[in-house]
């Protein structure tokens, strides 16, 4: 059976392009592989986060992905700061990267605002400490977004590298797109992609939003010039955002969606009842969920026990290989 490893950072707020894109896909991997899904805290403070929020947004993120569908007792659901051996073979990797491949990360450019100069260090070494989070599993697939496909060619290289110097300890992870939903657009700005950020909150459809106020985003979502409902994401960004989310949310192609309209305002109600009727039930799991936290961190404790068990073995490989003395 292969191995699957994904993770999500505890920032913001889940919105519809996450689900889409990501945590249904896991959710469908868990039955399928060998599944490990991580809540990727560390990766969180390479920016400045209130401490108290960081602590709380764990929590609800990972009873979202609960409510998504992840079963706990199927895959593996941790949280990442909870294994050790996470940070201690990102060191081990920044010995084997190089200045120059991470200043090509595009992420870090993109992030690093006030100038590189002052960014975090860890911001500038954190496609490093992803790719440990992935070899530690010996994860054959890793589901990503096209924004961390860079990521896991570096993480590729690493691993190759690495097992070219030192003798096979890696196994070399291929990455793994969803077949529609990949990327989700804002609904306001659809030439960007939905975010998690405070940016743009008409254009974001979040998990949890109420169904009336998922309706309303969707009826003021920007379409384009003209009337024909076609999916064209070069001409017709706005029609094809829409079209493409109906397509996630009813399991047809974006083409297959654009059948029988003629008008974008039927588009724009088809496509919000067709999200509502999708999130319904994880909001509604997460409500019952919700209301026993010590069971969450029940199940994050054992996460993080399986995690290790997987996670240790691996790193103990990886010291041997490039020569650290056995701790025994």
């Amino acid at each position: 059976m292969a191995r699957v490893l994904s993770g999500i950072q505890p920032t913001g707020d889940i919105h519809l392009g996450n689900y889409l894109g990501a945590v249904r896909g896991w959710v469908e991997d868990q039955h399928t592989q060998d599944a490990y899904f991580c809540v990727v805290d560390l990766h969180a403070i390479t920016v400045p986060r209130e401490p108290a929020e960081l602590r709380a947004k764990t929590l609800e993120l990972t009873l979202l992905l609960m409510a998504a569908g992840l079963d706990p007792e199927v895959c593996t659901l941790f949280v990442q700061s909870h294994v050790h051996q996470h940070s201690e073979l990102s060191w081990i990797l920044e010995s084997v990267a190089s200045i120059g491949e991470l200043r090509r990360m595009t992420q870090f450019k993109d992030k690093a605002q006030d100038g590189e100069e002052s960014a975090r260090v860890g911001l500038f070494t954190y496609p490093v400490l992803m790719a440990a989070d992935i070899l530690l599993y010996d994860a054959d697939r890793v589901p990503v977004g096209d924004d961390q496909r860079q990521h896991l060619e570096l993480c590729r290289d690493l691993a190759t590298r690495f097992n070219h110097r030192y003798g096979d300890t890696f196994v070399i992870p291929e990455a793994a797109l969803p077949r529609v939903g990949a990327r989700i657009m804002d609904l306001q700005r659809p030439t960007a992609k939905m975010s998690k950020s405070a940016e743009s909150p008409q254009g974001t459809v979040l998990v949890l939003d109420e169904p009336a106020v998922i309706e309303r985003k969707f009826k003021r979502a920007v379409t384009d010039t003209g009337s024909e409902v076609a999916f064209d994401p070069e001409t017709k960004p706005g029609v094809a955002n829409l079209l493409q989310v109906l397509a996630a949310a009813t399991g047809r192609t974006p083409a297959e969606a654009a059948v029988g309209y003629e008008q974008y305002g039927p588009l724009k109600a088809d496509t919000a009842e067709a999200v509502i009727e999708l999130l319904r039930p994880v909001r509604e799991r997460y409500t019952e969920l919700a209301s026993d936290p010590e069971a969450i961190r029940a199940t994050l404790r054992m996460g993080a026990g399986k995690a290790e068990a997987v996670a240790a073995p691996t790193l103990d490989r990886a010291r041997a290989a490039i020569g650290l003395l056995p701790r025994s």
